[in-house]
């Protein structure tokens, strides 16, 4: 008699949009890690599987911005993973929100958790130096209102037939291209000849190292019976006093104690910005540099019991290693 192949039971089925990113390439790593069959829509999914080397993902042809595709790709599916952002700087609110919603179409049609990652745009000055779930949000920029927007859709769904779950971070930390550290701080694809630091220097600032961040967000999902039809939590990640502190991380990490800190050019970036729109983005954001604001994961940790913790070292030579700078 032929011996029995038991195959692996898959815990379920999940579509991740903008898989090629940062967010969701790591949570697409981190649902296949803990069980999960992963589907990721991409309009070209041959290029998209060379950008994401996984085995573990079936990528699919669509479009997010058309409501059919992302509705067909979600079919089966019990968590859609909305990480999908407007290139660039561009048309952000035009984009952003035709997205969200053909998302939230999708995992109504499925009856699926609706995953979306916040971030700390939503909190403008006013916030104060440490922010709650429940914390006013006053965003004083484009981007913050939008933000603020897009949760709003998602709450005002819920008890709709829409489960939705949002996770609110600081700056990425990791293999991102769009994040402060790659934009900023260092240059991959170039000598690792100096580390520049945008911000005050005592001033603390928030990361967020996405596979700690992607464990979280697989770890809330698995309690699902436990969350609401809207849950919002922060992910506290790692809280950098003095933010300078990331800079000598750097240093630490490629094991270069002498590596030259300098500035950001923040008086280039104020005249090029009424001709380049990234720059006046760039201004619009600099208060999280000037200003401390720290997410409270006290909501988290009391669900979880404790939040994945990278040490900050090994997390920030990781991501030196996956941008091929050390």
């Amino acid at each position: 008699m032929p011996a029995r192949v038991l195959k692996a039971q898959v815990k379920g089925r999940a579509l991740v949009i903008g898989a090629t990113g940062g967010v969701g390439g790591a949570v697409a790593r981190a649902l296949i890690a803990d069980g999960w069959a992963v589907r990721a829509l991409h309009r070209d999914p041959v290029r998209a599987a060379a950008q994401v080397p996984s085995d573990g993902i079936a990528w699919v042809p669509g479009d997010a911005m058309r409501q059919a595709d992302v509705t067909a790709a979600a079919e089966g599916a019990a968590l859609v993973f909305h990480g999908a952002n407007p290139p660039g700087y561009r048309k952000w609110r035009e984009l952003a929100l035709p997205m969200l919603e053909n998302s939230i179409a999708a995992a109504r049609a499925s009856s699926a958790r609706l995953v979306f990652p916040g971030n700390v745009y939503n909190f403008g000055p006013d916030a104060g130096p440490v922010v709650t779930e429940t914390s006013p949000q006053n965003p004083t920029t484009r981007k913050g209102r939008v933000r603020v927007e897009m949760e709003q859709m998602l709450a005002e769904a819920a008890g709709s037939r829409l489960r939705s779950l949002v996770v609110r971070a600081g700056d990425f930390l990791g293999a991102s291209s769009s994040s402060w550290f790659t934009a900023a701080m260092v240059k991959p694809g170039k000598p690792l000849n100096s580390v520049t630091y945008p911000g005050t220097p005592d001033v603390g600032h928030a990361w967020a190292y996405l596979p700690d961040l992607a464990r979280t967000i697989v770890r809330l999902v698995a309690m699902d019976d436990r969350l609401g039809d809207f849950e919002v939590f922060h992910f506290g990640g790692h809280w950098v006093e003095p933010g300078i502190g990331m800079a000598h991380a750097v240093r630490q990490a490629a094991r270069r104690p002498d590596l030259p800190i300098r500035r950001f050019p923040w008086p280039l970036v104020y005249l090029a910005a009424p001709f380049v729109p990234l720059m006046r983005e760039l201004i619009e954001m600099r208060y999280l540099w000037r200003e401390p604001l720290r997410l409270d994961n006290a909501k988290l940790v009391g669900l979880l019991g404790t939040e994945p913790h990278t040490p900050l070292e090994e997390a920030v030579r990781e991501t030196l290693q996956a941008l091929k700078l050390i």
